[in-house]
Order: structure tokens, then sequence, then C-alpha cells
């Protein structure tokens, strides 16, 4: 197909778009702002549209009566890429031009070919109106793709996750592309690294009325106030009040504290089951999703959902591809209560019984948070905001001074570049690496003993005290045919009705009950699962090669096939040692035992790394 054949196919044919009631405002606003604006400017254009709003509807909207030719749309990652394949597949249930009523006859494409692997081709493209793609696929193999397309291939780019853009991979793209329309759309136009997106926004679509209109929950955001925390760092005997907590957690070293403390983990565990409960009143199987510092962190907040009695897995990039897809499957599939994740999942991910959103890490910049907070965000009950189903919490700690970001991520619907601009600070931090020789701590610095939580502080996204909320419910009411002001209800009944509600559910922190037998199950399992992250993390400090053979040959006796295996036997021997077992019958072992070795296990590494350095000294 020619760009001629395709731009008459983008202008010719008949696409039902306005005044379409299978179509969201953001949709169709969207598509039409960005029609005039190419007609104006060829200026990159910018769409902000929220989290769960159809932003995959909108780019199958984007190409008629815009695109002069082919279009080429990019996503970030697979998970996304996939989600936009299925929806432009003409062939499947869920292609979106057909389930919407914008195209009803498919039979002339649009067709897509979708850049997988070794399975497409240049034909595929050439024969297809649309190419889809993710950004590793088309510029990490940069060899394969981009040379291959004549510059002139691509009319129309359309970016997902658009804040990405002024990434390098994706310039390189556009560079690639020079006299290609190009549209970025994204929930959060700004970066956490204090780069300005490429673009001018010709739209932006408020959460407010996404959440009043039902295209996205109503969220909640839920922090545990602890009256009283007590804690050492670094052997210094401290207690803090809930005033002085709010003071010390701008301290990066007191929230990073919480963060790992287990006690704290607790308290928004607990929380987190509180509400889960409470959601799942209505007879639906919410679920929850909760995003940890690093992987040894999800295992401590897994263990501590299971101890409850949750169904709870742990999922982060170094697991292996296969095992990834089986716990989406689970999640997918009701098995499981709450998935805890390391920097995954946090863009694209989309299942709507997730409904509470637990927050373990302290985000340093406000992106990272809202793209989190979006995964709680999708409808279970399509454009219904009253449904109780619709509703999403987040749940998380004063101490992690995780609420400052919500107050922002509250003012991104108001229109003033300079507040994004004094957003764009520092990203967010990453675990330190190892460094040769000095091994990474499985246990902080700041050691928490008790904390008494003595409320929930609450903060409705909807603020029954702020006029644009008032003015979206009236106009919903004008939306669905009915006037507020005949019903009886005026701005201050509106207003009056959503203080009431927020009232009702008022809830006090309760402790979830934990079982000795699954506590000293899930002791069990974190001690066996740090110990052969100990392992790990020694080979690292001592720049050990685990398929080497230099710690085998230094310890004969253990006839191991790898330094792998060597330092695990030694460090399994090391822990059993400490247990006063023998290897095998950690079964056995009672729970306080299990407990006080857990806290031991950096001591433990220190004795085995020093053994290991000694023993690899004489040789």
């Amino acid at each position: 197909m020619t760009n001629e054949e395709i731009a008459r196919f983008f202008n010719d044919t008949r696409a039902f778009i306005q005044g379409n009631p299978d179509l969201r405002d953001p949709q169709v606003e969207g598509w039409f702002r960005t029609r005039q604006h190419f007609r104006n400017s060829s200026e990159h254009a910018i769409l902000q549209i929220p989290v769960g709003c159809g932003k995959t509807g909108l780019m199958a909207l984007l190409p008629f009566e815009t695109a002069q030719g082919r279009v080429l749309v990019i996503a970030p990652n697979l998970e996304i890429r996939r989600g936009i394949s299925t929806a432009f597949d003409v062939a499947g249930r869920e292609c979106f031009w057909t389930s919407t009523r914008v195209l009803t006859d498919v039979s002339h494409g649009p067709f897509t070919a979708v850049l997988d692997g070794q399975d497409a081709n240049i034909h595929d493209c050439e024969n297809s109106h649309i190419v889809v793609t993710n950004i590793q696929q088309l510029a990490s193999r940069a060899d394969r793709w981009l040379p291959a397309f004549p510059d002139d291939f691509f009319d129309l780019v359309l970016v997902d996750e658009g804040h990405h853009n002024v990434a390098r991979s994706w310039e390189r793209v556009f560079e690639r592309f020079p006299n290609a329309k190009v549209v970025s759309l994204t929930a959060t136009p700004f970066r956490g690294d204090g780069r300005e997106i490429s673009g001018e926004r010709v739209y932006a679509y408020p959460f407010r009325t996404a959440m009043v209109r039902g295209y996205i929950k109503q969220i909640t955001a839920v922090n545990v106030a602890p009256q009283e925390i007590s804690f050492t760092y670094r052997g210094d005997a401290r207690q803090h009040t809930l005033e002085e907590v709010l003071q010390l957690r701008d301290e990066e070293w007191f929230s990073r504290g919480v963060a790992l403390a287990p006690e704290c983990n607790r308290s928004i565990v607990d929380a987190s089951i509180q509400w889960l409960q409470h959601l799942r009143e209505t007879g639906t199987f919410h679920q929850m999703i909760a995003v940890a510092c690093s992987v040894d962190h999800s295992r401590q907040v897994r263990s501590l959902y299971a101890e409850r009695g949750l169904q709870a897995r742990e999922i982060h990039s170094n697991m292996p591809a296969d095992e990834i897809e089986d716990v989406l499957q689970d999640l997918r599939r009701g098995r499981i209560d709450c998935i805890v994740q390391v920097r995954m999942l946090g863009e694209g991910f989309d299942h709507p019984n997730l409904s509470v959103a637990a927050i373990f890490q302290p985000f340093r910049s406000l992106s990272p948070y809202v793209q989190f907070i979006g995964r709680v965000m999708r409808v279970i009950h399509q454009n219904n905001p009253q449904h109780p189903d619709n509703r999403g919490v987040a749940v998380s700690h004063v101490g992690l001074n995780i609420d400052r970001h919500w107050d922002d991520f509250r003012r991104i619907d108001q229109e003033d570049q300079n507040l994004i601009q004094g957003w764009l600070e520092a990203g967010d931090e990453r675990p330190p690496a190892d460094e040769p020789g000095r091994r990474r701590r499985l246990t902080p610095d700041m050691v928490v003993q008790n904390e008494i939580i003595s409320h929930f502080i609450e903060q409705e996204y909807l603020d029954p005290m702020d006029d644009a909320v008032i003015d979206d419910l009236v106009e919903e009411f004008r939306r669905r045919g009915l006037d507020p002001e005949a019903l009886g209800l005026s701005r201050e009944n509106l207003r009056q009705r959503l203080i009431q509600a927020r009232t009702r559910e008022n809830m006090e922190p309760r402790e979830i009950p934990v079982t000795p037998q699954r506590r000293r199950q899930e002791a069990r399992r974190r001690l066996n699962e740090r110990s052969r992250a100990l392992a790990s993390r020694i080979l690292n400090a001592l720049g050990a090669s685990i398929n080497g053979r230099n710690i085998v040959m230094a310890y004969p006796e253990l006839r191991s096939a790898n330094n792998y295996a060597a330092v695990i036997m030694i460090v399994n021997g090391a822990v059993n040692e400490r247990l006063e077992s023998e290897g095998g019958t950690r079964g056995e072992i009672p729970l306080e035992r299990l407990e006080e070795v857990l806290d031991q296990i950096d001591q433990i590494g220190d004795s085995v790394q020093a053994q290991i350095q000694e023993r690899l000294s004489r040789r």
C-alpha cells in the first residue's frame, strides 16, 4: 500500500466519532483537538489523558482525518504493546473500531502489523495502515528496523506513555522520520529527571471530571498515623510522637527506615487488608497491588500478607518470564489477593479488580507515584460513578512522606504549567548498587521496635469544598438529562451529600490477627530466601562469578558444581549452626528461634564472607 492509498483510507472512510455514544468525551475531544492542531501547526502534540480514560481508543481514532500516510504506534513496553495490538486487531473480539461502532466495515482495514521479534518483516508493514511496536524492539534493534523504513514511511507517530519521549531511543525514532506528525499521550506530562517532554500540550482532560463521570475510580488516600513510634537508628534509641514524625519524615533516612521497617510494614498491611475487606463487602473480588523498595523487601511484605491469610505473590524483573506470566495469570484469574511488585507494572498494566494500592516505597517524584496509583483507577462498572465497586484506595504510612505527592496529584488538574515545572525534581532513588568488596546489608540502619497506630488520615480526591468538583457534578446531571435544581439539589445540597458520604465511611485502625503457625511458616520461608540472597550478595562483594570455581576449589570438601552452590552451602551451614539444627530439620524449629536468627542474618553474612576471604587468601 502506498502512502496515498492509506491517506485516502483515513480521510475517506466514514468513521462514526462525533456524536458516538460509545466513545468517551476525552476520546472525541482529544481526536478533534489533534486534528485542529495539525491543520495549523507541525509541532509535536501532547495529549494529557488520565490513566484508564481510554488512551488506546483515542489512539485508534487519531489517524482519521489527520494521517496522510502510514501510522506508527510506539509503546514503552511489551504489556502496553500487547494491549494496543489487541484493540487494533480487526479480526478480534476486542477490536476497538467495531466494538464502539466507529467502523461498521473493517474488511478493507485498517490493518495493523506488529513488530514482534523475528515474526514480522518489512512486507507486513508495507501491507498495513498501522505498525505497532515497543520502543525496545524498534530502537534497540535499530540495525534491523529503522534503516529498513524510508524517511517518509510514516506520516503519523503516536507515542504511548509520552513522558518518555525525550529519552535518546525515542528521539532517534523521531529523527528517522523528520516530517512525521508526532502525538505523545500521557497522564503525567512531566518527568522525574527534570527534562521537559517534547511538544505542545493541545488537550488535557481532568482526573476530577473523569472520576465524576465514572470513567475512572474515585480514589481515596489513606495514611496510617502512629500516635507514638519507638526505634533505634544506628544504635541510638528514640521515641517520637506523631507531631515529631511529621517533622522527621522530610529526612531521607527516616522515610526510608519507615519503608523498610517490618513494624511499619505491618501497619500498612493491616490497614490495606481492612480497606480490601471493606470494598469486598459488595461481593466483588477486589484485589490489591503493593509496591516495595527491593526484591528482598517485596518478599518481606508478601510474607506479612501471607501471615494474615492472604494469597500474595511477589513479582520483579529478576524472575524468569514464564514465572512472571504465571503470577499475572493467577492475578487475572482471581487466584491471588495481592501482588507485590518491584519496578514492574508501573505503566500500562490493566486489571480492573485491582482496587487497593499499598505503598511501601517512599516515592521521590510525582510521575511514578501517579502512574502507580493509576493501577487501581480502572473502573469495574463502566460510566457508573456511584457504584460502590468503582472505588480505589491508596494506603501508606505518614512516615513515608507520600501525602505531599497526593496534594500535587490533585493539583495536576490545574492548568498551571508553573506548578508542573515545580514538580520536576530529582528522580526516584534506586536501591544502592553493591560495591566490590562491600556487601549490601539486608537489615536497615533504622530498627522500629514498636508503634501505636491511633488513626487513619483520609483524603478524597474529590474534595467537597472544591467548587470545580461541584461544577462537574452539576454538569454530569445535565449530561444525563437531569436538572439538579428541579430535583431539589442546590450546589450546597450536593456539597453536603458528598461530605455525609465521606463521614459514613470513616474506619478505625485494627490489627489483623496472625496465627502462630502461619507466622512460623513465613519466618522459615524468609530465612531460606534470605540465605540465598545473602549468598548472592557475598559473591558480589567478593567479585566472584556465580558459575566460577575459585571458591569451589577453596572448599573441595563441599563438592559443589560452582561458586554459587558452594556459598549457598556455606551460608546454610552457618545458619543451621545458629539454629542449632541439622540440615533438613528447619521445619522443626520454633518460631522464636527462627525470628531470632533472621535478625542475625547480616552478622552471619559478615562471618561467612570473612571465612571465605581467609580461605581464598591461602590459595
